[in-house]
């Protein structure tokens, strides 16, 4: 009984100078965190996406008390919560224009002629070192197997008969996607932007029309009708400068493979 006391006694006596160690150790080690930096983290959406180019939210909310980074990179909070940091900031509010991500490819299984049937795992890069580029004779085209799907915090993204496609309603702009893709089809641009041709396909036209039934064929007619001289045919795909576009639709009536999406409408 005397052994079993004398042990208690001195696990107790050594437990009492270890943390009158890890209290002093505490004060001299202390860093004082700078106030803001947690008002900041509470204003934030919480998501730990990744989208402000940060290591999560805690990364993002010392860069902003730091005065390393601006307000506004918080994407899934949006402009009411870069307003909420730039007042704990006590600094302007210089909102920049939420981006939403868009995957230019509309071929879709019963769209775009298949080259094999893959069976494998169901991931993109799994199938690429499968078969190369893609299960489908146009290599520019969606795998459409879902990395990005899954990849997608927001239920914003969805792989719809083979193809990627994005609910703009729910995107925050993050980016999460565009790191998924093995491929690097998709793409993040401007909210606003309500006009992009769905097809990044480079080769000519006459091989786009034995691969896939809306692929852009280089036909140049948007280019040659467009108002506003924001369309421009390079590497046979039709591409819009997104600083010149006026929005009015009319490269997406006159387009003879209605491959060009109006979000518009």
């Amino acid at each position: 009984m005397t052994t079993i006391l004398y042990s208690i006694l001195v696990l107790g006596a050594l437990g009492a100078i270890f943390g009158a160690v890890l209290a002093y150790a505490s004060k001299v080690f202390h860093v004082e965190v700078d106030p803001r930096q947690e008002a900041v983290r509470e204003a934030l959406a919480g998501a730990n996406c990744g989208g402000c180019g940060y290591p999560g939210c805690d990364g993002y909310a010392a860069a902003v008390a730091a005065g390393e980074a601006p307000c506004n990179k918080c994407v899934a909070g949006g402009a009411a919560t870069a307003a909420k940091v730039a007042e704990i900031m006590g600094v302007a509010n210089d909102a920049a224009e939420k981006m939403v991500a868009f995957v230019p490819c509309s071929g879709a299984h019963d769209i775009a002629e298949p080259r094999f049937n893959y069976s494998g795992p169901v991931d993109c890069r799994a199938a690429m070192l499968f078969g190369g580029k893609s299960s489908k004779l146009c290599t520019f085209a969606c795998i459409g197997l879902g990395n990005c799907e899954r990849a997608c915090q927001f239920d914003a993204m969805h792989v719809e008969n083979g193809v990627a496609k994005v609910d703009r309603s729910k995107c925050v702009g993050c980016g999460a996607c565009v790191d998924a893709c093995p491929k690097s089809i998709v793409k993040l641009i401007p909210e606003s932007q309500k006009i992009m041709p769905a097809c990044r396909n480079q080769d000519k036209g006459a091989q786009v029309m034995k691969i896939c039934k809306v692929g852009c064929i280089g036909c140049m007619k948007c280019q040659r009708e467009c108002p506003a001289d924001a369309i421009v045919v390079t590497n046979n795909v039709a591409t819009v400068d997104v600083s010149k576009c006026v929005q009015c639709g009319h490269c997406a009536d006159v387009c003879p493979r209605h491959i060009i999406e109006y979000f518009g409408k």
